[in-house]
């Protein structure tokens, strides 16, 4: 497997890894306007056999602290379960550490991302829209340079129009 930079010849791929990994275009849409919006800081694939089978996108958020959004990772279906995810999600907290980015939000499921250091309690300070159980951060660096405030998501995330109450990664 490699994990390298999105270039523009691989839109059509991840879209089609976007919807086989979820339920509905949400998220291919999110990360369509994410792009168009100059919000992609961080877009990574993961390729098997030349073929695009994994994404994630890390984009900026405002608030006290210099941090990133983690959302949407996906994963085309026949290759869930294999370390693709977590290979992403490991290489794009690398970038986002080597960038000097000092925490990364996550909204999922904590027993899912606490494997990668997110946790649900060091969010608790943090008001936002989506503030509750699901929402996590990883500090990068060093303990976080804040721990209350409010932190927001890329404007994107707000015309996305889903309910962030459910548990269900952005």
């Amino acid at each position: 497997m490699l994990i390298r930079r999105e270039r523009p010849d691989d839109v059509a791929a991840i879209r089609a890894v976007l919807e086989a990994a979820f339920p509905g275009p949400e998220e291919a849409r999110l990360v369509e306007e994410l792009r168009a919006d100059g919000d992609a800081a961080i877009a990574l694939v993961a390729e098997t056999g030349g073929v695009v089978v994994g994404h994630v996108m890390f984009s900026p958020m405002t608030g006290p602290l210099r941090a990133l959004g983690l959302a949407p990772v996906a994963v085309a279906p026949a290759h869930q379960r294999s370390g693709v995810g977590g290979g992403l999600i490991r290489q794009g907290l690398a970038e986002a550490r080597a960038a000097g980015v000092q925490a990364v939000f996550v909204l999922g499921d904590p027993a899912y991302y606490r494997r990668f250091g997110f946790e649900p309690r060091l969010a608790e300070g943090f008001a936002s829209p989506y503030a509750g159980p699901y929402l996590m951060v990883l500090a990068l660096g060093g303990p976080l340079p804040a721990t209350s405030g409010r932190v927001d998501y890329a404007p994107a995330f707000g015309r996305l129009g889903s309910a962030a109450s459910d548990g269900n990664s952005l």
